[in-house]
């Protein structure tokens, strides 16, 4: 380890429970986090040691690549204040479903949509369609003789979802569609008839409202009120943000930026192969953005990836400027080649005024840093083709006691947000 790093100051315990989080390789479940399969999740059990472990109640918790919300749903379960950021509107929509807390009628005006779903979805009656994003093509690929019945099928599906009156009502109900759409289409080699569609749609729906419910019931009210916000943005420049600019300093960031020269299809499915589907886009009524280097933060025109690094470069000096010396960064990251970029990495963040932290109980062992293996993972690297598998490794941070003064400057004229 020698001068590369300082030491966490975290009890044993504490360094033992992030290590078992991290190494966690059971499915994603409980509470809200089943909602949707957003790429390269990672571990609730790792994000709520990571919040025992350097936050308190009453705490804010940064993530400024929000992606699925694990951190979010997590912050909130345990009574933090949490702020979720996110370039993909898909991400903004996801993660905003998550930790909504439901009232009661909201989850049985749901449950009553879900049980009038297998008259609602007949592959007999005409569908509406969603002339806009037709014509914008997020149908792409849903019309082919395999495939066009369970398009039928979603349309009907989502239809009924965004006649509910209630707002949040409604969201949740696209999120049901969204999630039976992506477990019928996503990769699949054998698509589902429609009536395993609708049996699905009826089997989400009351385990996404059972885990709404066990969500709003772990919510103590007696740490007070938890507050979450997500922003659909870049992470950089989000020290000028409003909303932000008027948060107290997170005490911990939490987050999965993406990861360099790894192909992760963050904003389509794949269907029949590998053709991309924008479907996801349509069924939670957002927008798309950009394309691949969008959301990867990368492109296949910069093997080098110059690209991918000046954007870390810009998110973390952004991300740095809202945190102080007492703030813990805590990263989950990828690499294709991990030899040559993890160092340019550790460099990037050493560039923005960011020293690396060590767990002392991972002294003299590997690298000193903590690694995990993902089981069962296929990645593909835009440089080096297919690989099989993939190794993360969390990388801790805070910032450096040197970092200029605008940023010190930046904080400190920062307000309050009232009943915070």
């Amino acid at each position: 380890m020698g001068d590369r790093g300082k030491k966490l100051e975290l009890s044993v315990r504490a360094q033992r429970a992030l290590i078992a989080g991290a190494s966690d390789a059971e499915p994603v479940t409980g509470f809200t986090h089943g909602f949707y399969k957003y790429p390269a999740r990672f571990s609730p059990s790792f994000a709520r040691a990571a919040i025992q472990a350097f936050t308190d109640p009453g705490d804010l918790i940064l993530d400024p690549h929000v992606g699925g919300g694990t951190a979010l749903v997590e912050a909130l379960a345990l009574g933090r204040h949490a702020v979720g950021v996110d370039v993909s509107a898909l991400a903004e929509f996801v993660s905003s479903a998550k930790t909504a807390l439901y009232e009661e009628d909201e989850l049985r005006r749901v449950e009553l949509w879900a049980s009038r779903l297998p008259g609602l979805v007949n592959i007999h009656r005409e569908s509406r369609q969603f002339q806009d994003y037709e014509d914008a093509g997020y149908y792409r690929h849903l019309d082919s003789r395999s495939r066009w019945r369970l398009r039928k099928a979603i349309e009907h599906a989502l239809a009924s979802a965004v006649r509910l009156h209630s707002d949040r009502a409604k969201a949740l109900a696209r999120c049901v569609v969204l999630r039976t759409a992506q477990w019928a289409l996503d990769g699949r080699k054998n698509l589902p008839s429609v009536s395993e569609f609708r049996e699905m749609l009826l089997e989400n729906a009351e385990q996404m409202i059972a885990g709404a419910r066990e969500l709003r019931e772990a919510v103590n009210p007696d740490r007070g009120s938890a507050r979450v916000f997500v922003v659909n943005r870049s992470a950089a420049g989000l020290e000028r943000d409003s909303l932000v600019r008027g948060l107290p300093t997170p005490r911990l960031v939490l987050t999965s930026p993406p990861y360099p020269g790894v192909h992760v299809l963050y904003h389509r499915w794949q269907v029949d192969g590998r053709k991309e589907a924008p479907a996801p886009f349509w069924i939670a009524g957002r927008l798309d953005g950009a394309g691949e280097s969008y959301y990867t933060m990368g492109s296949r025109k910069y093997p080098d990836l110059r690209n991918y690094f000046e954007k870390v470069r810009a998110s973390m000096a952004s991300v740095a400027a809202v945190c102080d010396e007492e703030t813990v960064l805590v990263q989950m990251v990828a690499f294709s080649e991990p030899r040559r970029q993890l160092p340019r990495y550790l460099e990037t963040m050493e560039e923005v005024g960011l020293r690396e932290h060590f767990l002392p109980v991972l002294r003299g062992k590997r690298d000193g840093r903590l690694w995990r293996s993902v089981p069962g993972r296929r990645w593909y690297s835009d440089q080096r083709g297919e690989t099989p598998g993939s190794q993360e490794v969390v990388l801790f941070h805070r910032r450096n006691g040197s970092l200029s003064q605008w940023l010190t400057q930046a904080r400190r004229t920062a307000q309050p947000l009232t009943g915070l």
